[in-house]
């Protein structure tokens, strides 16, 4: 089974903040998380390099564009070193491997006569780098985006027959019957689009002459790619598109391009129509999310609002800041964010719930057994009953990228062994029956395996750390594996009786 999964590329203008980071640490979520239950995954992220505003930033910071280029999309490597994002590829639009799939798309498209030249005048926003109808602008004539009113440019340039699709698409979006049926996520969203194509659709452009900063038409060098068509290719160039055809016959279609709301058109609308007319199958899933503002207020650099990978992780640690990232709101729906909410959900979640399950019971197991797993008759009800909760909800809450829903109900079930320690009060038994004592010792080290295997997609360094700590024998991604495939616990459970245990130390420290 394979699993093919994409980020956009991201705009190396700006460096990775927050917005980037969601994105991506969803997709490596969603990525470590196929790889848990088998899958074959390849996991695509990078960044997109030409156009005019990249021309632009490098004149004015005196740098070839391909200098800035260099420069800026190293930053986003770093930033998903820094985060532990697990992808399969790093593709640049910059690289030859990409220019060879965008000049054959190209010539493949002009050659059946779905694209072809013609003179127009349109409305052009430099911030999106995108053509508008004036119907698709706000009251005051402006991009909804960037609250600026797009210029009018007159060129000579390439079409694409767009509105050629128009049956096509519609029927692929809106039949889940049609054997090449793309699954538009959120609801909400799929409801837009299918909205918008029953106004019908128009050709549309993708080339242009006054911008060198791109790719050249293989049929007149005079124009380049249109930078949305070179960005979309990237999807293809990723996976071995024209340099790799086994690596790409195994991969293609994409199972979920993953993307922010504002370019969801791109992906539902003109990359399939493109994909239909290179004869190429279609990807079967596009999810969009929302935007998010801090404080109440849209972020910008200019208000000084803007949060970077790095200060995340100063704040919070790597796995807690990737957890509270995705888990704080709705994978889907515009959001607000705030420091205070990250930090009483890291208080609430982390510190209180799952930091303190481990500490007490890792420092009854140093107390009555000198840090070692109870040898004791296996007394697996406990990891059975949360092994059952998760069961019901998290695997579907995950594979619909519910991803707040699998982690409340990884917390639920962190709650029920919080519960259990209550009402066992092993502090009691200590004093009355050592060997009741010893039996719900080993309840809670088994049950406390069962939650730390799911939140190793969330938490991957932290899960692992923790599995030692609780005196798991074996590699805590092969238990996984092995687990998700049937779900049943091992006889005598995963943390092996008289196994040497580590003193955690504290691993959340509450935060103020």
């Amino acid at each position: 089974m394979k699993f093919y999964i994409t980020t956009p590329i991201y705009y190396v203008n700006d460096i990775p903040h927050i917005g980037h980071s969601y994105t991506t640490i969803t997709s490596d979520i969603m990525a470590r998380w196929k790889r848990l239950n088998g899958f074959d995954v390849f996991f695509l992220t990078g960044t997109d390099e030409h156009g005019a505003k990249i021309a632009a930033a490098a004149k004015e910071r005196e740098k070839t564009p391909q200098e800035l280029c260099d420069e800026m999309s190293e930053k986003f490597r770093e930033a998903w070193k820094l985060l532990n994002i697990s992808y399969t590829d790093f593709i640049r639009t910059t690289q030859r491997r990409h220019f060879v799939s965008v000049e054959k798309i190209f010539q493949m498209l002009f050659d059946k006569g779905l694209i072809f030249k013609k003179k127009y005048e349109e409305l052009y926003c430099v911030g999106c780098e995108r053509f508008y109808a004036r119907k698709d602008l706000d009251e005051n004539g402006c991009c909804h985006f960037h609250k600026t009113k797009p210029v009018l440019q007159s060129e000579e340039n390439y079409f694409f027959k767009l509105s050629a699709f128009q049956n096509a698409l519609f029927e692929r979006i809106t039949n889940p019957n049609h054997k090449e049926y793309i699954e538009i996520q959120p609801e909400e969203r799929r409801n837009e689009i299918i909205g918008k194509l029953k106004l019908g659709l128009e050709d549309v452009s993708f080339s242009r002459t006054a911008v060198e900063w791109g790719i050249p038409l293989p049929f007149d060098k005079k124009q380049t790619s249109y930078v949305w068509v070179d960005a979309l290719i990237n999807y293809l160039t990723g996976i071995g598109y024209t340099e790799n055809e086994t690596n790409f016959q195994k991969y293609w279609p994409a199972d979920i391009h993953l993307m922010a709301k504002d370019i969801l058109w791109f992906h539902s609308v003109i990359w399939p129509a493109i994909l239909i007319g290179a004869g190429l199958p279609l990807p079967k899933r596009v999810y969009s999310h929302g935007f998010f503002t801090l404080n109440g207020s849209k972020m910008s650099k200019s208000l000084g609002n803007v949060i970077s990978p790095q200060e995340l992780v100063d704040k919070y640690g790597v796995d807690a800041a990737r957890y509270l990232v995705v888990t704080l709101m709705p994978f889907g729906p515009d959001g607000d964010i705030s420091w205070q909410g990250l930090t009483l959900k890291y208080n609430t979640d982390l510190a209180n719930n799952m930091g303190n399950l481990i500490s007490r019971t890792i420092k009854m197991t140093e107390k009555y057994f000198n840090l070692h797993v109870p040898q004791t008759v296996p007394n697996l009800e406990l990891a059975k009953k949360v092994a059952a909760i998760l069961k019901e909800n998290f695997v579907s809450d995950m594979d619909n990228m519910r991803l707040h829903k699998a982690a409340e109900t990884l917390q639920s079930a962190i709650a029920l062994v919080n519960r259990q320690i209550e009402t066992d009060a092993p502090w009691e038994l200590a004093k009355t029956d050592l060997d009741k004592l010893a039996s719900c010792i080993y309840a809670y080290l088994q049950a406390t395996d069962i939650i730390v295997m799911h939140l190793l997609p969330f938490m991957p360094t932290v899960s692992e750390k923790i599995w030692q700590i609780t005196g798991a024998g074996c590699d805590i991604n092969e238990a996984a594996k092995k687990y998700f495939e049937n779900t049943v616990i091992p006889e005598n459970g995963f943390s092996i009786p008289n196994a040497q245990l580590q003193s955690p130390g504290i691993l959340f420290p509450r935060l103020f």
